[in-house]
């Protein structure tokens, strides 16, 4: 009779041990991703659990509430599951604002929740990042008239409303961010832009504003392009400046002197304009500058020069020089065309030693071919302070300073920005006059 009563007792013990061990755990997925939501998104969860699910629920979940979209649930299975092999299945449902009519616009969670139908009912979670968008965008922009020089930059004001994540100004392949109005209300924005040299003349800014749904809102304004014919320009290459110039740049390399100046020209040339580009990451977001840029020296290369590069005779290289080269004695002092904050103070390739000053807004002046760097990035200077002295270095054949200026990291002429009359015309009476 013990042994009996032993072997019973061992059963009861064994037995939810054994079914408790073969419980199995939930694997889930949302396939596919889900990334949007809006009135009613349809979603689907792949669960896989060879014992089935007991229970699926989904909730969102924004601004530290949480709002149920979906809830299905089976009857338990403690003990019944042993042999059951369940095949992955799909739940569907929709989720969105008519489910949870709490939910505003902006970013929320997609929280999917189960438990597995054994003896373990084990639960698994899966909660992903997503885009509550119910509203599309709307842009409304000024009605000023917009004078735009080819390589130059201009100022557009506008008003966005709806639901966007991004607003700026479209000019053919380039992109230019917006900010909030100085003063402004909470959908009141600005855009300072650039026509670059390259972009052809008939080509139409567009105000735009968009969202992570793919919906995206365009406005139009007034505007007239002064197409710009941009200077042509032979330069001669001698072998005493191949010399220089590579041996500076690239003191490591080796092989056919041309070759080498040829990569520096083209590819070294592209990465260092790059590294100027990033720097409209570093913009401070208000007016830092004050009246009229400083200008330095007397013009020797003038912004957009379309340079053929010629050695024995025979043409080996087209590129385009993106700036002024100002000359003046040499070492000369260089001083900050306005008032800003160093954002780069450095060797920078073709560059040679170079200064990258920011004014603000996206706005930056570019300082080249040094001999000396006087300031560091960090640095607040003034206009008429000294940053550093005009040299060689670089790609250059004798002492001048490479000046250019950027709008969201792209070149333009600085010519507009010497202009005290320019400048109050076409930035600052729009900022005063927005709407």
């Amino acid at each position: 009779m013990k042994k009996l009563l032993f072997g019973a007792a061992a059963l009861v013990v064994c037995v939810p041990l054994v079914l408790l061990v073969l419980s199995s755990g939930v694997s889930l997925a949302i396939d596919p991703p889900v990334r949007v939501i809006g009135q009613e998104t349809p979603v689907t969860v792949r669960v896989a659990c060879p014992h089935g699910v007991r229970r699926v629920t989904a909730e969102l979940e924004q601004n530290g509430n949480r709002y149920k979209v979906f809830e299905t649930q089976q009857p338990a299975h403690h003990w019944l599951f042993l042999g059951k092999n369940a095949a992955p299945a799909d739940i569907k449902f929709t989720a969105g604002r008519k489910q949870a009519p709490a939910l505003g616009d902006g970013k929320a969670r997609l929280i999917i929740e189960t438990q597995a139908n054994d003896l373990r009912a084990s639960t698994e979670s899966l909660a992903v990042d997503v885009d509550v968008i119910t509203q599309p965008p709307r842009v409304s922009v000024d009605g000023f008239q917009h004078y735009i020089n080819q390589g130059g930059a201009e100022l557009v004001t506008f008003t966005v409303s709806g639901y966007w994540t991004e607003a700026g100004v479209r000019v053919g392949p380039y992109t230019f961010r917006s900010f909030p109005a100085p003063g402004g209300g909470a959908n009141e924005r600005f855009s300072l832009f650039a026509f670059p040299w390259d972009v052809p003349a008939d080509t139409v800014p567009v105000v735009f504003a968009r969202n992570p749904a793919g919906a995206e809102a365009k406005g139009h304004f007034w505007f007239k392009v002064f197409p710009k014919r941009f200077r042509s320009r032979d330069l001669d290459l001698s072998d005493a400046f191949l010399q220089k110039v590579v041996d500076e740049i690239d003191p490591n390399g080796s092989g056919d002197m041309l070759q080498r100046f040829l990569k520096i020209n083209g590819e070294l040339r592209k990465q260092n304009n790059g590294t100027l580009r990033d720097l409209r990451l570093k913009t401070e977001e208000k007016v830092l500058w004050n009246g009229p840029f400083w200008r330095y020296g007397k013009t020797e290369s003038e912004f957009a020069d379309q340079r053929t590069y010629v050695y024995k005779g025979k043409v080996v290289d087209h590129q385009t020089h993106l700036g002024f080269d100002l000359s003046d004695l040499q070492h000369a002092p260089v001083v900050a065309a306005n008032d800003g904050k160093v954002v780069y103070a450095d060797a920078l390739g073709i560059y040679g030693n170079c200064v990258v000053i920011d004014h603000g807004y996206g706005l930056q002046s570019i300082y080249g071919h040094l001999s000396q760097i006087g300031v560091k990035p960090g640095d607040g200077v003034k206009r008429g302070q000294e940053i550093g002295r005009s040299g060689a270095t670089g790609l250059a054949g004798g002492d001048h300073l490479h000046f250019s200026m950027q709008v969201d990291g792209v070149q333009i002429t600085p010519v507009e920005w010497w202009d005290d009359h320019w400048i109050h015309d076409r930035i600052l009476s729009k900022l005063a006059r927005r709407g």
